[in-house]
């Protein structure tokens, strides 16, 4: 097959462009319209591409560019993405020529698509290589993750958890722990924000996530949980769905009445509304890289791992280098000298 077999347009509406996703093997919620929609109030430059065949869309791409400070180039950048049925080489060779010649058309120096496939799949691996394509070393998304198979039975799920997650649910449940669906950002993002206080993460400022949780929920694409005891809330997250698979995309939770334990009975109505909504995929959203005590995602991955979840390895990102000179500039010589000036203030 080759690129004038399919059909490319770029002139997309909203509508067509979800009815497109959803219509694809594993979409993705990166690659939605609102994720492109955040972007571009936020410095990028948003280009959703459309592939055909037959009247048929067999592949989507939201490359996001954005313009690199005090030069007249730019990053591209494909969020998990492109969606496609990547054991069709060439129709992946062609949709990764298309965006190359697109983004250099957009002055890009490099771009990097990071889509969700298995650490083992070696057909897309090699094309990538064969076409110039490199492993990045730059990780934007978590390149691994924790799943849970919603297909069972909830007798079946509960039987998979580790016995202490199972106890730790009904002592949530007995000590008053409610959990409902809300969409009170405001609480939601005091408690993110108490997290990331907590934890060491940056966060962006507030509207931000008011943007992004209400645009999501707004489409049917998002909802909110939050749990409370008498009346507080205390914990929360923001759940992500398309497709067939949930991700848990925001947690969040407070250290007052962390001996009731919410988080858990949070994460198993979670559960249960993705199986009562036709889910079959629950996706934990990040895992360690390597699985021991060293990796500081490590605590996180244990309490996913107390639920059943699976371990999956990611392939990860790649980039296809367009500039070499302003890439050398942009992924060593700067990031060396903010370095040696980081250790001379101190």
């Amino acid at each position: 097959m080759n690129a004038s077999a399919l059909h490319i347009t770029t002139n997309v509406t909203h509508a067509a462009w979800t009815d497109a996703l959803q219509a694809l093997p594993s979409p993705h919620f990166l690659q939605t319209w609102e994720w492109g929609a955040l972007k571009g109030q936020y410095g990028w430059r948003v280009l959703r591409i459309l592939f055909e065949r037959d009247s048929r869309t067999v592949a989507a791409c939201t490359l996001l560019t954005r313009r690199l400070p005090l030069i007249p180039w730019t990053i591209g950048y494909v969020p998990k993405g492109p969606l496609l049925d990547y054991a069709d080489t060439p129709l992946l060779r062609d949709v990764l020529d298309h965006t190359i010649g697109t983004a250099r058309k957009l002055r890009s120096v490099y771009v990097k698509i990071d889509p969700d496939l298995a650490d083992d799949n070696a057909t897309a691996t090699q094309l990538y290589r064969a076409h110039g394509w490199r492993k990045s070393e730059e990780q934007i998304q978590f390149p691994h993750t924790a799943m849970l198979d919603l297909s069972l039975g909830q007798d079946a799920l509960l039987a998979a958890m580790k016995p202490k997650t199972r106890y730790n649910i009904r002592l949530a449940a007995r000590r008053g722990v409610e959990v409902t669906q809300t969409t009170d950002w405001q609480a939601l993002f005091q408690l993110y924000a108490e997290t990331a206080q907590r934890d060491g993460f940056a966060i962006r400022e507030e509207g931000y996530y008011h943007a992004l949780w209400g645009s999501f929920q707004k489409s049917g694409q998002g909802e909110a949980f939050l749990a409370r005891v008498g009346g507080e809330a205390v914990a929360g997250l923001f759940l992500m769905h398309i497709g067939d698979t949930g991700w848990f995309f925001t947690g969040a939770s407070s250290q007052r009445q962390r001996d009731k334990m919410p988080n858990y009975l949070l994460q198993w109505h979670t559960m249960q509304w993705l199986k009562d909504h036709g889910y079959r995929w629950y996706d934990l959203w990040g895992a360690p890289s390597v699985l021991n005590e060293s990796d500081p995602l490590w605590g996180v991955y244990r309490f996913k791992a107390g639920f059943g979840a699976r371990y999956v390895r990611r392939h990860g990102a790649y980039d296809r280098v367009l500039n070499a000179p302003a890439y050398y500039a942009l992924t060593r010589l700067i990031p060396r000298y903010a370095e040696v000036r980081r250790r001379l203030a101190r």
